[in-house]
């Protein structure tokens, strides 16, 4: 069985089902999530379908454009908002696990030349000060600087596909500096705030395996694998108490990548394979932390797979628990249907599905399979 003390929750971002948000995705023709899943206005009910289901934690993100939509200007009616998030959490004994930066930005930061900016750091840690100094009051214990910066990175200033579409190598080894030093400043300014709290880095670590005999197909697995899943781990070692994972992917190399079977498959065509959690999870062993995952889940409207999904992920979670790894929580993504960034609103990652004409949600059955597992511990 699971320990007693086992978080379990959904998660979601700020950007992705609040909806009337104005940040520099909104800006961006293919990036208007309009009113999303108006989460915004429906999140006590939204949490109370939670608590339903067996949730005891959530995470979410705060929205830093909402907070200082002007720079230096902080907008107390959405600071008030998001007291009254994490007091009605709190009311429904849900665990609030607090993410500060979920990929969006201010439009004066993102015109600014945004991570790019030389005062970028800066910036940041006057929006964390105010964040932690606000709430501190509240008793959250669980904070995330920031999301998968490796994925903002690579989509970003790589390949150039999201927001601010700066495909250049340069560039992207640049802003991935800046976000290491505003995660490393953060970690301080929280700690300092909330002295109690648990402050992680939420990565997307992928498993990189190495299939059959050819030596080159090992190094290249093990290469990438030390800079996709540990660079940013390494390089802000010392500040952080604990590592928030999110797992989608398994990259089976053999004379190049993605040689995957994709014996089973979502709806966006990503290969379901939940081993490759159980080797993510023993891979982080060596940093000897606390872990939560803080995502697991996959496109599938028809709801067909997620049950199987979920059982099937919890059970290599298990067996990472039990060969040593202090796992500690468990978040799906997510709680409802979202806007999924340049993929729009046609994948459905949700437990509860959403029409986006009248925002009624309706709880699919994989969620009520997922409450079961809750109830009883065990897969």
């Amino acid at each position: 069985m699971f320990p007693p003390d086992f978080l379990w929750g959904a998660a979601t971002s700020a950007y992705q089902v609040e909806g009337g948000n104005k940040s520099d995705w909104s800006e961006w023709p293919k990036g208007d999530a309009g009113q999303a899943a108006n989460h915004y206005r429906l999140f006590k009910k939204d949490f109370d379908s939670a608590k339903s289901l067996g949730h005891n934690a959530h995470r979410f993100s705060i929205e830093w454009s909402r907070i200082e939509p002007e720079e230096g200007k902080f907008n107390e009616e959405e600071l008030k908002h998001y007291e009254e998030i994490i007091r009605a959490l709190k009311d429904r004994s849900l665990e609030p696990f607090v993410t500060l930066w979920h990929f969006t930005l201010p439009i004066w930061f993102a015109e600014k030349g945004g991570w790019l900016n030389k005062d970028a750091v800066r910036y940041f840690e006057r929006y964390v000060v105010k964040i932690t100094e606000t709430y501190k009051h509240l008793g959250v214990k669980f904070w995330i600087t920031m999301n998968e910066p490796e994925i903002y990175a690579f989509n970003a200033y790589f390949r150039g596909k999201w927001p601010p579409n700066n495909k250049n190598i340069l560039s992207c080894w640049r802003m991935a500096k800046k976000l290491i030093r505003a995660h490393q400043a953060a970690y301080v300014i929280i700690k300092k705030s909330v002295p109690y709290a648990e402050v992680g880095l939420v990565k997307n670590n992928s498993y990189f395996e190495s299939y059959g005999l050819n030596p080159w197909n090992k190094i290249l697995s093990s290469l990438t694998n030390d800079i996709w899943n540990h660079y940013f781990l390494r390089r802000v070692g010392g500040s952080y108490d604990f590592i928030g994972l999110n797992y989608y992917f398994h990259n089976r190399i053999n004379w190049g990548f993605n040689q995957n079977e994709n014996k089973s498959v979502s709806d966006l065509g990503w290969e379901i394979y939940p081993e490759g959690l159980y080797r993510v999870l023993m891979d982080l062993k060596r940093y000897k932390k606390p872990v939560y995952i803080t995502e697991n889940g996959l496109a599938d409207a028809n709801d067909s797979k997620r049950a199987a999904f979920i059982k099937d992920h919890l059970s290599w979670a298990f067996k990472a628990i039990k060969d040593g790894v202090d796992l500690k929580g468990y978040f799906h993504w997510s709680l409802m249907d979202n806007f999924e960034w340049d993929k729009g609103f046609a994948p459905r990652f949700g437990l509860m599905e959403v029409d986006y004409k009248t925002f009624k949600r309706s709880v699919r059955p994989s969620a009520f399979a997922y409450r079961e597992i809750i109830e009883n511990r065990s897969v």
